[in-house]
């Protein structure tokens, strides 16, 4: 990166530190802890810590997880087209393929973030309530560098996701159409989970990380993050090649 784009990144990350997207951030891995908590206390015998870290990694994956990057990504380009500032920061004496190169980078890390949230703070739960009610308590090893792992996966499979959606938010002045496809995404993913076409839809790929059937993973990684990536790139050369928000 040349240092007029990484100036643009530092002031995207200033950005976001006075939104709401870091509230966001820690709020969607902490209502996965929640949930993971009062389940192990709703408990009546103990389970192991795979079975309580899988139950919370594949909330994330089939549902959160898209919902999270939907809201995201309509709240980094409000930032912008609210205040309608996009002509401002299309003047500057940088090149404009950065401001949303520098975005995108955003939008990812704020999900790794998220990832890596669901990670700690599910775990803490689960410890937690164990702690207050011993006869749950979660058995076995914690697995912490496989946990780890499959977050990983599932942030690489939802990259195919994460830029269909930002194109969308950044590409519309209002937030409507991202939400609309971030809603109809996620809806026809957990209706069509069964189905062996599901593998194919991006909001799904996340969630395929834990399929049993190898080729559904490799599907998942190969198109989520190699086509992901793909299309990131299109959407950043697109949006700016256009005059007009």
């Amino acid at each position: 990166m040349t240092p007029p784009v990484l100036s643009v990144l530092s002031v995207e990350v200033r950005k976001l530190n006075r939104s709401l997207a870091l509230l966001l951030a820690a709020a969607a891995p902490g209502l996965i802890a929640v949930f993971g908590f009062f389940m192990v206390l709703r408990g009546k015998e103990a389970s192991s810590w795979d079975m309580w870290m899988t139950n919370g990694s594949a909330i994330w994956a089939f549902f959160m997880m898209p919902m999270s990057v939907t809201a995201l990504t309509a709240l980094v380009a409000h930032m912008e087209h609210g205040p309608r500032s996009w002509d401002h920061l299309r003047a500057l004496p940088i090149p404009r393929w950065g401001l949303y190169a520098a975005k995108a980078a955003c939008v990812i890390a704020l999900t790794a973030l998220m990832n890596a949230g669901v990670l700690a703070l599910s775990s803490t739960s689960v410890w937690l309530a164990g702690v207050i009610k011993p006869a749950v308590a979660p058995t076995g090893v914690f697995d912490l560098a496989n946990y780890a792992r499959i977050l990983g996966l599932m942030l690489v499979a939802g990259t195919l996701m994460i830029a269909i959606q930002f194109w969308v938010a950044l590409r519309f002045a209002s937030f409507v159409p991202a939400l609309a496809v971030g809603i109809g995404g996620t809806f026809f993913a957990v209706v069509a989970t069964a189905a062996k076409q599901g593998v194919f839809m991006p909001w799904q790929m996340p969630v395929n990380i834990l399929a049993t059937e190898a080729w559904r993973m490799q599907t998942a990684l190969g198109l989520g993050g190699g086509l992901g990536l793909v299309v990131l790139i299109l959407a950043v050369a697109h949006l700016a090649r256009r005059e007009v928000l």
